[in-house]
């Protein structure tokens, strides 16, 4: 989905919220690489053809970025870049703690299981990124292709290496994990693997449509029950996402929202009729309305979704919802494996 939504987020960019994939082997196939850490922290093994595509230069948007070298050293400033880094089979030599200590999502613990890693050296960001703790790993580059604080962070990171951003600062929304992807691949010498990600990722949704063919022509409608306000997520100008890639579509309502007029009253809740409707909750006991205070409501049990038992809640525990506004290179295909039951369930009316 759109990042410029940004219904909620992982638990490290959450933060800024409130305050402010696939099977093993399409896994495999998102590592990019087979190279072990072993004695260079990052993973990944020089090789000519990588070598002689250096230096590279990138303009971004406080300059330009120049890697002189094929980066072995690679830090990170949010969880996103960690999966881009782990993606392409790179093990960062720190990066932030995007899970306070909790247990790590099923697709990171995955690939960093698959590289042989343990645990990612990590630093606690809480009050932001530690410039001290990625400055002690001297890494040979810095990837902040998916941050929202890079108008701070930049002046004080690019002393301490190359850091590989975005062109324009409205980028931090709206970029594509492709596009993120892409970027970060250039800097470290690894756009074929790149390529190899982005294929592997569109097989797994590839697959599943094709498996589900159901799927195709129904219609959606998708919400986030947020603190202030039941959102209507599915708007007409948002981006297609993994539900449309899957084969479904709008409905004819989602013209009436956008990003800047999305919210659903108690009193319109006919507005989320549809094929299918998805809800998700990711703000727990903050939200507007828990899930049972929601199925109770009068006019939510009379739409003809909700009786047809077309109706489906993407669980935000397992940080599915998450993931679902916020794919990466690495959460991907993780989406389509665990969010294709719950759709066909919907479809199915069980």
């Amino acid at each position: 989905m759109n990042r410029l939504a940004r219904p909620f987020a992982r638990r490290s960019t959450a933060r800024t919220l409130i305050a402010a994939a696939a099977c093993a082997t399409l896994l495999a196939g998102c590592g990019g690489t087979d190279d072990k850490a072993d004695e260079k922290p990052s993973g990944g093994a020089s090789t000519g053809a990588a070598e002689a595509a250096f230096p590279v230069t990138l303009p971004n948007a406080w300059g330009k970025t120049e890697v002189k070298k094929k980066p072995l050293k690679v830090a990170t400033v949010s969880d996103g870049d960690t999966d881009i880094a782990l993606a392409l089979g790179l093990v960062p030599v720190i990066t932030p703690d995007a899970e306070d200590g909790g247990p790590v999502p099923e697709y990171k613990q995955r690939a960093i299981t698959k590289l042989g890693a343990g645990k990612l050296k990590t630093y606690d960001d809480t009050d932001g990124t530690d410039y001290e703790a990625i400055a002690a790993e001297a890494p040979d580059v810095i990837l902040g292709m998916n941050t929202w604080s890079m108008d701070t962070d930049y002046a004080k990171l690019a002393p301490i290496a190359p850091v590989v951003t975005f062109t324009d600062k409205a980028h931090s929304d709206t970029l594509t994990w492709q596009e993120r992807l892409k970027t970060a691949a250039k800097a470290l010498g690894m756009t074929a693997e790149a390529e190899k990600v982005i294929a592997a990722n569109e097989k797994a949704t590839a697959d599943a449509a094709a498996a589900h063919p159901e799927f195709k022509g129904k219609t959606y409608t998708y919400a986030v029950v947020h603190p202030e306000q039941i959102t209507f997520m599915s708007y007409a100008d948002q981006d297609p996402g993994v539900f449309e890639q899957l084969g479904f579509k709008k409905t004819d309502k989602a013209k009436s929202y956008k990003a800047d007029k999305n919210a659903v009253s108690l009193e319109n809740l006919d507005e989320l009729e549809a094929d299918v409707l998805l809800m998700t909750y990711p703000f727990g006991d903050n939200g507007l309305l828990s899930a049972k205070e929601l199925e109770t409501n009068k006019l939510f049990q009379s739409l003809k979704v909700v009786k047809g038992k077309h109706y489906a809640v993407i669980p935000s525990e397992n940080t599915l919802s998450s993931a679902v506004a916020y794919p990466d290179a690495l959460s991907a295909p993780w989406v389509v494996e665990k969010l294709t039951p719950i759709l066909a369930g919907a479809v199915a009316g069980k």
